[in-house]
C-alpha cells in the first residue's frame, strides 16, 4: 500500500506543470518615454514627432546584428502627473495591431518584471518607463544600474535604448546601452 501511495504522489508531481518563465529567450527593450514639456502630462512636439518615428524604428529594430520584432507592448501607467511612457508607444501600437498593456506603475518595476515572467507575450518586449524609475527596472530584471553612465537617466536624454538579453533558463545574460540613430526634428 506505501508503494501504491508514493507512486501515485510521484505521478502526481511529475503531472503537475512545472512554471515557465517567460523571460526565457528573450531581448527586452527598455526607453524613456519621449520628450516632455515644462508643465504639462503629454508629450511635447519633438515627443510626438519620436514616437511617431518609432512606428520606423521600432519595426524591425536593427542594432549591432540584431534584427528583431518588436511583439509585446508596455508602457508604465498613468499617473497624476504623466501619461507620457503610454503616449510613446501609441502610434506604435495603432501602426502594428499590438496591444499597449499599460497596467504597471514605474513605481512597482517588479510588478513589471513578474508579469514579463509569468504571463505569455511576445519574445521581444518594448517596455517606455519614466527615465527617474528605469535604474529600479533594471535592478529588477537583474542588470547594473550602472549600464546607465552614473547610474541615473539623465533629464535631457531622450535618445537611449536599453537592451536585455535572456537566456533559455530566463537568466539575464547581456546587457547594454545604445543610442538611438533615429532623426527627430
Amino acid at each position: 500500500m506505501l508503494m501504491v501511495a508514493a507512486t501515485l504522489c510521484a505521478s502526481l508531481f511529475a503531472a503537475t506543470p512545472t512554471a515557465h518563465d517567460y523571460l526565457a529567450n528573450n531581448t527586452v527593450l527598455i526607453v524613456r518615454h519621449a520628450e516632455k514639456p515644462a508643465l504639462g502630462r503629454e508629450l511635447t512636439s519633438t515627443g510626438q514627432a519620436r514616437a511617431g518615428a518609432y512606428v520606423r524604428y521600432f519595426e524591425p529594430f536593427h542594432d549591432g546584428g540584431l534584427n528583431l520584432r518588436v511583439n509585446a507592448l508596455y508602457a508604465g501607467s498613468d499617473s497624476a502627473d504623466s501619461i507620457r511612457p503610454r503616449l510613446t508607444l501609441e502610434p506604435l501600437s495603432h501602426a502594428t495591431g499590438l496591444p499597449l498593456d499599460s497596467s504597471v506603475s514605474t513605481k512597482n518595476p517588479a510588478a513589471l518584471v513578474a508579469l514579463l515572467r509569468t504571463q505569455r507575450h511576445g519574445n521581444h518586449p518594448l517596455v517606455a518607463w519614466r527615465h527617474g524609475s528605469i535604474p529600479a527596472l533594471l535592478t529588477a530584471f537583474g542588470a547594473s544600474p550602472e549600464l546607465i553612465p552614473g547610474g541615473k537617466w539623465p533629464n535631457d536624454t531622450y535618445d537611449w535604448v536599453i537592451v536585455l538579453s535572456f537566456d533559455s533558463a530566463g537568466h539575464l545574460h547581456s546587457s547594454r546601452l545604445i543610442q538611438e540613430n533615429l532623426k527627430v526634428p
